[in-house]
This record gives structure tokens, C-alpha cells and sequence, in this order.
């Protein structure tokens, strides 16, 4: 077993040379090419799904993730290859173009392995399972998620990006490995998902802390983890993490302090001034691949949009700050003009453009700025969007915050007002240019983001007094309403008329919580109706007495259950329905959340920062019960 764990737990770098790794590629090639391909074709061409249609001609044999998939790798007695991805994802072109799109490849997973591919966008609980599992043992995940299961559908190795010679070589060991020896694999590999259940359903402590005590220890890990030099948590590439945020605005609304104070401003300051936002058309991309929020990857994310134009709505209150309210209007007027421009909001911009180049949709090059600008406006727009250092970075420059338009204004002797109408005639110009660019579409419209994004724009119609808002929160209302629920169940997506993917707990939670916000600004009963029966059925379908279910029919044995989920980059869909909830009109919901409040206080207090929505529920929740802790 310990070596097994040892192999599970290496990251599939080669432990010899290249010239003894030209030797033994050569020797599987020509083995693997001696063997008949397994008689199945690539199932992706034609599907709903624009990730998965894209891999619709590689040569891999990509089946569907369904019952019949996973029986069909137990009557060939084949291990499964499921790769998990989205349209907007980077690395995920790149592996597609370097190993799916390999001839080599594709006939070893196709005469050896069952090869499943699927979009994480309408297989969410699928992929948030396959995460924790590369994320336990290689200390790390992401995306592509590669991960290889026994025919029953235990997990035996998992990673994300790999160079084709590493991916091939992996390939190879692992189809010797379960030639040998597949009995006893598969008997270690079930062993190791019991224990990673085991984790997951570890036994929460018997005394909870006090209210004060959990709150402290919740922002003591905060604070262990903020840079205060540059904002943001951790060291090394920056995502926004507005759930982790806005459970600090909350604190900071309740108990200021001058510390947290700074940190937060630092945080939103430099989120909207540096490279994370699109200064020329609004926005924001997913994260930046550095510490000081310099360079992004470039995907675009309907939910990031949702989520950070609330932070800022809320931040803007908590701080008294008209500046943050303008990026939120900003955010969310881009959101409304290029990502829901239609009855409901697409899921993604991808991260390359139509020639498969990162960035290439935002970047500048010099020459460009000199074709498309005077040298008056070049100057200006140089130092407002810091467009500078184009010796060094030859793919471009991506606009950023620079000097303001006053302190232009004032060097140069002009009005304010002057000095505005150039720099709007300089974005009118660029952004006409830039249109003509290509950039690929995830035109999904999905449930759970569409929620997030109802919620905000309904929040935003009343804060900001935008009517533009409020008509746009209308049609995604009557989307969500009129297509996506059909009186019994909601849809994740659908296409054609016909429902794609299945609706997880998140989007229960997240439409839910976008009614009840739409309800408030339009005084629509209805919708709040609405959102308290799609509570019921959160709680019917999705929690039981080991905890909270992502998914409702999972097909792989140990599919996450958990007393608490916690925060990725949304928020925990379990945390939203317990907050919606405590603060629901039906006596009946009011009862179920109170009941697991203390369960969840338990679940959340061992790290506490892991679970900020939950915190956010369990301490701000007016109707919690009062008998705990």
C-alpha cells in the first residue's frame, strides 16, 4: 500500500532521462499500434456543450459521462479516463492541442482505457468529487482535471496539465500496473476512497465555541493568510475569493476595525486598478497568475461578474465610497451589453481568441496605438491605461489603472471635463478596433450563474437607481422562471428545448437566492414563493443525515457528503440555502435550518476559513436560533 499511495501521491514527472524515455516510448508505440482500437467513436461532436463540441473531432474516442459508460468500463474490464474542463480554460486548449489531438495518445486511450469527457460547468458534482481527490493527494488541482478510476469507479491517479511525453509515459505505467495486478489496484484504490470519505466525514468537536471566539478565530485565519502589502490571500497567483471578502465586509460593518479596514481597500482597490479588470470594456477576468494582480488569465466568468459587482455594491455601502460603486456599475454594465444581451447570460468568454492565443482579444501592441490613435490621444491614453513597456512584452500590453483623469487634467492645463471626452474618444476608437477581434463564446446559459447574476442586478436596480439594471434583472427572471423550471424541477441549462446537464444543489441555491432578492425590488410574492420551494427541494433532494449532497443521482461510489461545504470561488451552495432559510416566512424551512445550526457551527469551527459563507450564515443570520451556542 505504501507504494501505491507514493505512486498516487508523485506528480508524473519522468525519474530518468530523455534518451531512456525515447527508448521505452518507442517500445509502448510500437506495441499499442500492433492492437486493434476499441470499436467506440467520439460522442462530442454534436453536443449542447461547446467545450465538449470542440473536442468533437479529436481523435480520442471521448464517450459521455451516464450510466451506460460506466458499465460499459465494467463489462470491458477497462480503467476510466474522465477529463474534466471548461470552453474559457487556458491550459485546457493547450492539452487538447498537445495530447487529445496526439494520434499516439489517442490510440492508447482508446484501445486501453475508456475515455470520458466532461464540461465541469453541467457535471459539477462530478468534478468538485474528482477535485478534492487530485486535491488530497497531489496537493494541488485544477483544470484539466485528468483523473483515471478502477471500472467501479474508484479513483486511482490524478492530475491536470502534463506535457505529451509525460502524459504518454503515465499512460503506459498505468495500463502495465492494472494488466499485473488489477485485482489487488482496485482493492487498494477502495480502500483509499473509504479513507477519503473518512476525511471528509471526520468527527466534528464536542463543545462549540462561543460566538465571539468563532468570529475571531475566523478572521485570525483570515488575517494569517492576507497580504498586506499587495491585498488578496496567499502568496502566489490571486483569485478574488469574494466569498472570503464579503464575509469580511460583513464583520468589518458590524466591528470596524482600522486593521481589517485597510486590508479590505487595499484588496478592492488594487482588484480594480491592476491587471484582473478590463479597463477598457469593463469586467472582470478569473484571477491573475501573479501576487500583485499584474497579469491575468484571461477568461472572463459570468459568475466572477456577478460576485465582485456585489462585493463592490457592498463595499461601497460598508465604506461610504461612491468609487466602488462605479466599478460595480461598470462591471455590471458590461455584463449586461456583451454577456447578456439576450434572454439570459452566457457562461464564459474563453481565455484565447480564435487563433488559440492566450490574452491576444486584450493585449496592445505599439504599432496599433500609432495606427488607431492621434499623438494627442496616443499620450493620453499612455499614461491613463499605463500602456507602456512594449519592448518587453512582445504578445502586448494589457491596459491598466494609471494616472487619473484629474491629475491629467492638471498636467496639461485643461478642464476635467476636456480631458474625460478625449479619453472616452480614445476607449470609443480602441474598443471599436478590439471589436473586431475574435473571442470564443460558452454561450451555456446556466442556472446557478444566471441566479448569482439576478441577485446582483436586482440588489444593484435599487442601490444604484438604475432602471437598466432592473429590466435586464426582468429578463433573467422571466429566463429563469419560464425556461429553466418546469413547475416540478429546475434545469441547469437548456438547449434546443431540451434540458442539458443536471441541476446541482448550487443552482437550487443560487436561483433561489436571486429570487428572493428580485422579489424585494419588485415586490413580486411569486418569486419569493418561488424561491422558498426551490428551498424545500434543496433540502428534499440534497441533504440527509450524513450531510449535504452536490448532486442528486451520483453514479461514482463516495460522491462527496459533508456537514458543511465549503467556499471555492462561489460561495457554498449549502451555506446559502441554511442563510435563505433562517430567514424564510415558512415556519417549516425556518425549522430544518435552525435544527442544523448547531451541526454546521461544529463542522465550520476547526477552520473556520475554509467555510466563510457558513460563518457569514451561522453569525449574521437574524433568525438562528438563540439556544446556540
Amino acid at each position: 500500500m505504501t507504494e501505491f499511495f507514493r505512486f498516487r501521491r508523485c506528480s508524473p514527472v519522468l525519474p530518468f532521462g530523455i534518451k531512456a524515455w525515447k527508448k521505452e516510448t518507442w517500445g509502448l508505440l510500437l506495441y499499442f499500434f500492433s492492437l486493434p482500437a476499441l470499436a467506440l467513436q467520439n460522442q462530442l461532436a454534436n453536443s449542447p456543450s461547446p467545450y465538449l463540441a470542440m473536442h468533437g473531432d479529436d481523435p480520442v474516442h471521448w464517450q459521455s459521462w451516464n450510466a451506460q459508460t460506466l458499465a460499459l468500463a465494467k463489462k470491458e474490464g477497462k480503467l476510466l479516463f474522465i477529463s474534466s474542463g471548461y470552453f474559457a480554460c487556458h491550459w485546457c486548449h493547450v492539452m487538447q492541442r498537445e495530447s487529445y489531438q496526439n494520434a499516439a495518445i489517442a490510440r492508447l486511450l482508446n484501445t486501453w482505457f475508456i475515455p470520458v469527457k466532461i464540461d465541469r460547468e453541467l457535471n459539477s458534482a462530478l468534478d468538485e468529487h474528482l477535485i478534492d481527490f487530485v486535491q488530497r493527494t497531489q496537493g494541488h488541482a485544477g483544470w484539466p482535471l485528468n483523473v483515471f478510476l478502477t471500472p467501479e469507479g474508484y479513483p486511482l491517479a490524478g492530475l491536470t496539465y502534463a506535457p505529451p511525453e509525460q502524459f504518454l509515459t503515465l499512460l503506459g505505467r498505468l495500463q502495465k500496473m492494472w494488466q499485473a495486478e488489477s485485482s489487488r489496484v482496485t482493492e487498494l484504490a477502495r480502500q483509499a476512497l473509504d479513507e477519503l470519505v473518512r476525511q471528509r466525514q471526520s468527527r466534528n468537536p464536542d463543545n462549540p465555541l462561543p460566538e465571539n471566539e468563532l468570529l475571531q478565530k475566523f478572521l485570525g485565519s483570515a488575517m494569517d493568510l492576507a497580504d498586506e502589502m499587495s491585498g488578496g490571500f496567499g502568496q502566489q497567483n490571486r483569485f478574488p475569493m469574494a466569498p472570503h471578502l464579503s464575509a469580511l465586509l460583513e464583520i468589518q460593518a458590524r466591528k470596524p476595525s482600522e486593521s481589517l479596514a485597510h486590508f479590505l481597500r487595499l484588496t478592492l482597490d488594487y482588484m480594480s486598478a491592476k491587471g484582473l479588470r478590463d479597463h477598457l470594456a469593463g469586467g472582470f477576468f478569473r484571477y491573475t497568475v501573479d501576487p500583485d494582480w499584474q497579469t491575468p488569465h484571461y477568461e472572463k466568468m459570468l459568475y466572477t461578474q456577478a460576485l465582485l459587482a456585489d462585493l463592490y455594491l457592498r463595499a461601497a455601502q460598508v465604506f461610504e465610497e461612491p468609487v466602488y460603486a462605479e466599478v460595480a456599475r461598470d462591471t455590471l454594465a458590461f455584463a449586461v451589453r456583451e454577456m447578456c444581451n439576450g434572454e439570459a447570460c452566457v457562461a464564459s468568454f474563453s481565455a484565447v481568441d480564435d487563433k488559440g492565443v492566450e490574452g491576444a482579444y486584450y493585449l496592445w501592441k505599439e504599432e496599433a496605438l500609432q495606427r488607431l490613435l492621434s499623438a494627442e490621444l496616443r499620450a493620453l491614453a499612455r499614461e491613463y491605461w499605463r500602456l507602456e513597456g512594449f519592448e518587453t512584452r512582445p504578445e502586448g500590453v494589457l491596459p491598466m489603472g494609471g494616472v487619473s483623469a484629474a491629475a491629467l487634467a492638471e498636467s496639461r492645463n485643461l478642464p476635467v471635463a476636456e480631458t474625460r471626452k478625449q479619453l472616452t474618444q480614445a476607449r470609443r476608437l480602441l474598443l471599436a478596433a478590439r471589436g473586431k477581434r475574435s473571442l470564443p463564446v460558452d454561450d451555456k446559459r446556466l442556472a446557478g450563474w444566471n441566479g448569482l447574476m439576478l441577485f446582483t442586478l436586482s440588489k444593484a436596480a435599487r442601490q444604484l437607481d438604475a432602471p437598466e439594471f432592473l429590466a435586464a434583472a426582468q429578463k433573467l427572471r422571466d429566463y429563469l422562471v419560464q425556461q429553466l423550471w418546469n413547475g416540478k424541477q429546475l434545469h441547469r441549462a437548456v438547449h434546443e428545448g431540451r434540458p442539458v446537464g443536471q441541476a446541482s444543489l448550487a443552482d437550487y441555491a443560487y436561483v433561489a437566492r436571486g429570487l428572493r432578492q428580485w422579489a424585494e425590488t419588485s415586490g413580486n410574492q411569486d418569486d419569493r414563493r418561488l424561491a422558498d420551494e426551490l428551498l424545500a427541494m434543496a433540502w428534499q433532494y440534497f441533504h440527509t443525515d450524513e450531510g449535504w449532497l452536490s448532486s442528486a443521482r451520483a453514479l461514482l461510489p463516495g460522491m462527496p457528503s459533508v456537514q458543511a461545504q465549503e467556499d471555492s470561488a462561489l460561495p457554498a451552495a449549502a451555506a446559502i440555502v441554511l442563510r435563505l432559510s433562517l430567514t424564510s416566512e415558512s415556519k417549516q424551512l425556518r425549522g430544518k435550518a435552525q435544527q442544523l445550526v448547531p451541526e454546521t457551527w461544529l463542522a465550520v469551527q476547526g477552520n473556520p476559513f475554509s467555510y466563510a459563507s457558513s460563518i457569514e450564515a451561522l453569525l449574521f443570520s437574524p433568525a438562528r436560533s438563540n439556544q446556540f451556542p
